[in-house]
Order: structure tokens, then sequence, then C-alpha cells
């Protein structure tokens, strides 16, 4: 298990540096959107390369699917944009901090009700208490 906290904590780490590295491409090409696709183009070609090396029968099976699954590629595309047109504006930090706050509700939501087929896990008054002292800790950070 402590593998995948590692893999996780590196995936956390990245999140700062591709809203940096792609805010810092759509201010250079003058194109968040264009930046937004190309990091887009590249992802799609590294997880393509993944896909086929580890097992490409998944593609097969997509048609039975349920087509509602298919909208975690909008979610992802709402963020990349939103954190790359918004980011050089509002700071990578605080445009994480407000992300990072957004991700520990709905987590805490998705476990609590047991959302898209996830593990059931009620939020207790330790979780709630968390989630508090995290918005506390985005409202400091806006304070400086």
């Amino acid at each position: 298990m402590a593998h995948y906290a590692v893999i996780m904590v590196l995936a956390g780490v990245g999140i700062p540096v591709l809203a940096a590295l792609n805010a810092q491409l759509g201010g250079r090409i003058g194109s968040p959107a264009a930046a937004a696709t190309v990091m887009f183009v590249v992802a799609c070609l590294t997880s393509l390369v993944v896909a086929l090396m580890v097992g490409p029968q998944g593609f097969a099976k997509l048609g039975a699917a349920p087509k509602h699954l298919f909208l975690a590629g909008l979610l992802i595309a709402f963020y990349l944009l939103s954190i790359t047109f918004i980011a050089p504006h509002f700071g990578i930090g605080n445009a994480v901090f407000f992300v990072l706050l957004g991700q520990l509700i709905s987590a805490a939501l998705i476990d609590h009700y047991g959302l898209f087929g996830a593990q059931i896990s009620p939020v207790s008054l330790t979780r709630a208490a968390g989630i508090a002292t995290m918005a506390v800790g985005v409202w400091i950070t806006q304070q400086a």
C-alpha cells in the first residue's frame, strides 16, 4: 500500500507543476485554450502508448460501458481549461489550494454516499474537522 501512497503523492506534486507549465505555455502562445489542447494531445498520446503496452483489449469493451462514464473527460477538460486560464491571474498556489478544497469536499461526499460505485465511508466529525481546517487554511492564504 505504501507504493500507492507514493505514486499518489507524486501525482499531487504534478498538479501544481502542470498548472504552472500550462499557464506559462498559454501566456507565451497567447492562448490558454490552445495550450490546454496541446497538453491533451500529449496526454492522449502518452495514455495511448501505455494502454497499448499493458493490453489494448480494454478498447474493445468501450462500447458496452455506460455512456455517463465518459463525462470524466469533460471534467478533466474543465479542470485544465480553468486552471490554465485562471492560475496566471490568481496564482498557482491559490488555484491549487481551491482545487484541493473542492477535491476534499467532493471526495468526502462521494465516499459518504457511495456515489459512482465508491465504497461507503461516512463523513465523521474528524473528517469534517479536517475539511474545515483545510478551508480555514485556504482562507488564511488569501489574507496574505
